[in-house]
């Protein structure tokens, strides 16, 4: 079964950190970029980093970054993003998405897989 799943996401008081897991199953992650996706209650859904499947470029939000590190690991067919320094604002459902390509995955559009999220809560 072709599918990605994300995991880490939980409460966490601002100011502390998180660290998501996408990993794919039923296919390759080598040869998809991979992005990250939120969307808050109330609001439409916004990319937060991706990562290419090549040379490793990556795209983060103005919102994001210098708090946010994407990677991803192949031999375990895992993409992780690394939250430094949570905000209440960064309280969403994240989902991972998977494109070949880099270019439309970061301008959010023509994903080949999706996953069904994890819930990151901001929260004292």
């Amino acid at each position: 079964q072709v599918q990605l799943v994300e995991s880490g996401g939980g409460l966490v008081q601002p100011g502390g950190s998180l660290r998501l897991s996408c990993t794919a199953s039923g296919f390759i992650l080598d040869y998809y970029a991979i992005g990250w996706f939120r969307q808050a209650p109330g609001k439409e859904r916004e990319g937060v980093s991706a990562i290419s499947s090549s040379d490793g470029e990556t795209y983060y939000a103005d919102s994001v970054k210098g708090r946010f590190s994407i990677s991803r690991d192949n031999a375990k067919n895992t993409v992780y993003l690394q939250m430094n320094s949570l905000k209440p604002e960064d309280t969403a459902v994240y989902y991972c998405g998977a494109n070949k390509d880099y270019r439309a995955l970061v301008a959010g559009y023509g994903m080949d897989h999706w996953g069904k999220g994890t819930l990151v809560t901001v929260s004292s």
